[in-house]
């Protein structure tokens, strides 16, 4: 049985967002656009450091904006039933560990780096080392943005669900890590909706689970083998000593007129990070970006997904096996929906979880997403030219995977977008197939993939163990 949206509650739910966009429009904290000839060169090469913008251009000209075109129902007799959506947090500052690095590299050029052009006199005169420890990953004004804006657009194009009736009525949850850079996104992306329809007169809360949305940190098994195994990123160490990389090095010492040992990966690194965290915080195309040019970047771009397909994703089994609990948590409210709406009746239209790009990852790669033919290692860059496995296509700062079950004629459909446009899951023809088509190319997953089982760690075999 369906629940369709009445004509009135559909018209006054457009109407609203309607009045959300001009009010996000006139809004003092909305982020400015700025004009597309103030985009580094480099922006495409960035991974997971790269703004949402980039992923959806059009965005550029109108932040509020949504493709109905591409994202529609997969027939006109599909009404949307339920929406679980995997967000990752917005826009952030550089964690500690980098604010470091950034220092060294500043103190070095501007003690040391010689040459005639501006944009070193820029970086030496005009540019002030204003990353400070303490912002450690936090969320910047950019990144509520990204999750108000993100909220608003949602909002428009599922109202049936993301609705002032579902809000008000609690049947929107969210879910949370607990790092600051997340619940502060969740808020923002809360605070967004309230304003979509003037809610001021409730509070909405949210659950902190680490347990869905950093698993990660639970797995003994990630842990062990992956996180604290120097062995297990042996390919991202061997690509520091490639021909590649060391090229990069070169390019970087000569252009600062630099002794070549002072470069260290680690320089190179803060640098092109540094280029990143401007651009992506502040929309500034940095002189710190003239540093590299667009060969550099290439390298620079593979080194980074080569770190992250080694450490969560297919590099290594565990890291997508890790993300049992959430994988299974997703399919758990598809199912309850597919239940419930045979009575007519679903409790939680929405589910918005807010967490990383770690969280996004292993996700993705359990499901069988962007899985090229060849493995990501240290000597295949040449090779590696059309890969499908590229973060900064996957993960940009408000990176989203979107879960949104339809009612059809036909029976129950499940469509799924990422970073709001629709993908089709891996060895599945259709755009929107029958929801039991998906459980059933995942049923080894759904039935065989226990947290437990896969994160725990082999007992160690002990012969003197009993004389202990």
């Amino acid at each position: 049985m369906r629940q369709p949206l009445s004509k009135k509650s559909f018209f006054l739910t457009a109407f609203s967002i309607a009045l959300a966009r001009v009010s996000y429009c006139s809004s003092e904290n909305v982020q400015v656009v700025y004009p597309r000839r103030n985009i580094p060169a480099l922006a495409k090469y960035f991974g997971t450091k790269s703004r949402y913008e980039e992923v959806n251009p059009y965005l550029l000209d109108d932040i509020l904006a949504v493709n109905k075109s591409l994202l529609k129902p997969p027939s006109i007799d599909c009404i949307p039933v339920h929406l679980t959506a995997v967000i990752r947090h917005g826009t952030r500052y550089p964690t500690t560990k980098n604010v470091k690095k950034i220092q060294r590299l500043y103190d070095l050029v501007s003690r040391e780096a010689a040459n005639g052009e501006k944009w070193l006199h820029d970086i030496k005169t005009k540019w002030k080392m204003w990353y400070t420890e303490d912002m450690d990953g936090q969320l910047v004004e950019k990144g509520r943005d990204d999750h108000r804006h993100l909220a608003v657009r949602l909002a428009s194009l599922f109202p049936s669900l993301i609705s002032e009736e579902n809000l008000r009525s609690n049947r929107i949850k969210f879910i949370t890590s607990s790092k600051h850079r997340c619940v502060d996104s969740t808020v923002a992306f809360i605070e967004s909706m309230k304003n979509i329809w003037k809610v001021k007169d409730m509070d909405f809360s949210y659950e902190v689970n680490d347990q869905l949305m950093r698993f990660f940190d639970h797995c003994r098994r990630f842990i062990e083998d992956v996180e604290n195994n120097e062995m297990a990123l042996k390919e991202v160490d061997l690509f520091s000593s490639t021909a590649e990389m060391k090229e990069v090095q070169m390019n970087m010492a000569n252009r600062l007129q630099l002794q070549y040992s002072t470069i260290t990966p680690d320089l190179v690194e803060a640098a092109f990070y540094l280029c990143s965290y401007e651009f992506s915080i502040k929309s500034v195309n940095s002189p710190w970006c003239d540093i590299f040019d667009d060969v550099d970047a290439k390298v620079l771009e593979y080194a980074h997904d080569l770190k992250h397909y080694w450490k969560r994703s297919y590099g290594h089994d565990i890291n997508r096996k890790s993300s049992c609990p959430l994988f299974h948590d997703v399919f758990i409210r598809l199912d309850q929906a597919a239940h419930e709406i045979r009575f007519g009746h679903v409790t939680e239209a929405v589910t918005v979880q807010v967490g990383h790009a770690e969280t996004l990852l292993p996700l993705l790669s359990l499901m069988g997403f962007f899985k090229d033919e060849m493995p990501l290692t240290a000597d295949t860059f040449s090779l590696q030219g059309n890969r499908s496995f590229r973060t900064g296509h996957m993960l940009p700062y408000a990176a989203n995977l979107v879960f949104v079950l339809y009612d059809c004629g036909d029976g129950l459909r499940l469509q799924f977008l990422l970073n709001e446009r629709p993908l089709t899951f891996p060895s599945i023809g259709h755009s929107a197939p029958l929801y039991q088509t998906v459980r059933e190319h995942y049923r080894d997953l759904l039935e065989d993939c226990n947290f437990e089982k896969e994160c725990e760690l082999p007992k160690t075999s002990c012969s003197k163990c009993s004389e202990l």
